[in-house]
């Protein structure tokens, strides 16, 4: 379970493009990395044009944003063109990131325990070191929580 004062986890992903990304693409960039469930659906989505429409108050303080889930890169690619999100999106489909920032666990949905994404975003500086984890994300004021 990754705590503030961590470095960020080693990673390798591909995002809707198919470029791979990776932790050392990272380093010397301020770094938000978001995780969430799935793309395209109501809490997903508001979260993701939240961070859009404030993602100029994000470059403003030098920050790289980074969306992370198990949806597939056509899925992302897809989401983001529909959304016109300018930041990439990770496509996660081994859940091996979404294991190693401890965005992946147990869930209840409708009385049911179930494994899945958790909703999640770390915020790291710009030496990959964690500075804050937002556990409790409120999708429509997701930047102001950030920010």
């Amino acid at each position: 379970m990754l705590q503030v004062g961590d470095k960020m986890p080693a990673f390798q992903a591909a995002d809707e493009q198919g470029r791979i990304v990776t932790n050392a693409d990272l380093i010397g960039k301020k770094s938000v990395i978001y995780f969430y469930p799935k793309d395209s659906t109501p809490g997903c989505t508001a979260e993701a044009c939240n961070i859009r429409d404030n993602y100029h108050a994000f470059l403003a303080q030098g920050y790289h944003v980074i969306g992370v889930s198990k949806d597939s890169q056509a899925s992302h690619q897809r989401f983001k063109e529909k959304y016109d999100l300018p930041f990439p999106l990770l496509s996660d489909p081994t859940t091996a990131m979404l294991q190693a920032f401890g965005a992946w666990g147990e869930k209840k949905l409708y009385g049911k325990t179930t494994l899945g994404t958790l909703r999640k975003t770390f915020v790291f500086n710009a030496e990959g070191v964690l500075e804050r984890i937002i556990e409790k994300v409120d999708t429509k004021n997701h930047s102001a929580q950030i920010l």
